[in-house]
């Protein structure tokens, strides 16, 4: 089992039992979504330490709030064609919004209409 499944399948069984008690996470998402956004979409390595630094960010010293994922992406060069002969196949999980184009650096947003 890779890292990332692995780290995924932690990060459920934690929302699992993390659901029956009142939410208290400071920022939104939650740091479990936060890290689970990031491990979908990023390496492995750099979704830990994100995740490890929001998670030390997560406490009565900062004032939490909306703070999305940043992630590195580089746009493919040629464009994306895709056949689907029915739209309903195809589906977007996430959105990518610049933060900083020169750098590579955007922010991952989940589409939740996506069903």
């Amino acid at each position: 089992m890779n890292l990332k499944r692995f780290g995924t399948a932690a990060i459920g069984a934690y929302q699992y039992i993390s659901a029956m008690f009142p939410g208290s996470c400071r920022y939104y998402p939650s740091c479990s979504e936060y890290a689970r956004w990031l491990l979908e979409s990023e390496r492995a390595d750099r979704a830990l330490v994100a995740s490890i630094l929001r998670i030390a960010r997560c406490n009565q010293l900062f004032a939490g709030g909306i703070d999305y994922p940043v992630i590195r992406f580089e746009a493919p060069r040629t464009p994306f064609v895709c056949r689907y002969s029915d739209k309903r196949d195809m589906r977007v999980k996430y959105w990518i919004v610049p933060k900083d184009e020169k750098s590579g650096r955007y922010y991952l947003l989940k589409d939740f209409d996506n069903g």
